[in-house]
């Protein structure tokens, strides 16, 4: 009797064990997962194609010296506004001013004598050939005179147009040659920046589609421009095309050099049904969502449309007023049970302050 009581007694055991088990795996399955929501929306999107581009100047020029010499004079500094035609600098000039002397002097003499000569050709006391060679060698005088002025001219390094002195080369006393930097002059307040759109795009871009940049030196904000040029040939080395993108004037912040990300919007909705980025699960090139109904998730394919940097739009698959998941959907399956959370605001964690202090210090 004990012996046959033993292993029955063994088989309840394992039996309720068994019971136990799978009533906490029922109890299991039955838990709500957390997920965060949003509610498909009504609202406007804007297509837009994103790039980068590097600001620059319309109008940038390197000053060169166009005679050798001595610097005597600096008379701007970098970052100094100048006008077009204003003095930059100006080089040791005593030898042109004396060159440019001798030249006008012959000049002088060489008037003299034709005057003199002209009266007497004109009574026939004097050959014809005499008379040419004198007016030649007048002509000749007056050049030379005309090029030692434009010697003593190009002495003095001027500003070809109105701008910014962004770079200085040169240093009082330095001996320089014909053609060595000089100066550079930029105008800040005319820029621009090139866009290369790949050529699959390019039908969509039209000129004076309107462009929004953004720039690291002024987060948060952004700036407007429009498209001046679309270049007509196709850089069949990238496959891209160069749009040049016009920035507005007055938006001083700007300046040549900056990285800029840039929106070229080509088309705009009205009324479109909106949806968080973060919703959409994209799978062997098909869109899906999970939508929440009675706690329970359902996975639903959608077809997506125009996108922005925070919304798609929905142009299949979902209406207005519908929950679709935006964080949790990694634990999700089709039909799974959900719990819908509040998300926590960004506050600073008890003890963050100090940290931040200490790491500061």
């Amino acid at each position: 009797m004990i012996r046959t009581a033993v292993p029955v007694l063994l088989g309840l055991a394992l039996l309720s064990g068994c019971k136990a088990d799978s009533k906490a795996e029922e109890k299991k399955e039955e838990a709500a997962i957390p997920v965060e929501v949003a509610t498909v929306t009504l609202g406007t999107i804007d297509a837009a194609y994103r790039g980068t581009a590097t600001l620059e100047a319309e109008n940038e020029a390197t000053v060169l010296s166009k005679q050798s010499g001595t610097v005597e004079q600096v008379l701007v500094e970098e970052g100094d506004r100048v006008r077009a035609g204003q003095l930059l600098a100006r080089l040791e000039s005593d030898k042109l001013r004396f060159e440019r002397a001798r030249a006008q002097a012959d000049v002088d003499r060489l008037e003299q004598d034709f005057t003199r000569l002209k009266s007497v050709y004109q009574r026939n006391l004097v050959s014809r050939e005499a008379y040419d060679k004198t007016q030649y060698e007048l002509s000749a005088a007056r050049a030379a005179a005309d090029l030692a002025s434009l010697a003593l001219r190009e002495s003095e390094v001027r500003a070809p147009f109105d701008g910014i002195v962004s770079a200085r080369y040169i240093k009082r006393g330095n001996l320089i040659q014909p053609n060595a930097l000089a100066f550079r002059i930029t105008q800040m307040d005319r820029l621009r920046a090139a866009v290369y759109v790949p050529e699959r795009d390019i039908h969509k871009l039209k000129t004076e589609h309107l462009v929004k940049l953004t720039v690291d030196a002024w987060p948060g904000k952004v700036f407007t421009g429009t498209v001046l040029l679309i270049n007509p040939v196709i850089d069949a080395s990238t496959g891209t095309v160069k749009v040049t993108v016009n920035i507005d004037a007055k938006q001083s912040e700007l300046r040549p050099g900056m990285f800029a990300r840039t929106e070229i919007l080509y088309d705009h909705r009205e009324q479109a049904l909106l949806i968080p980025r973060d919703a959409v699960i994209t799978e062997d090139a098909a869109e899906s969502v999970y939508v929440v109904a009675s706690d329970h998730a359902r996975r639903r394919v959608v077809r997506i449309g125009y996108g922005d940097a925070g919304n798609f739009e929905v142009l299949e698959g979902l209406k207005a007023g519908e929950q679709v998941v935006t964080t949790g959907q990694a634990s999700l399956k089709d039909g799974a049970k959900v719990q819908v959370v509040t998300p926590l605001k960004d506050e600073p964690a008890a003890g963050a302050a100090p940290a931040a202090a200490a790491q500061e210090g």
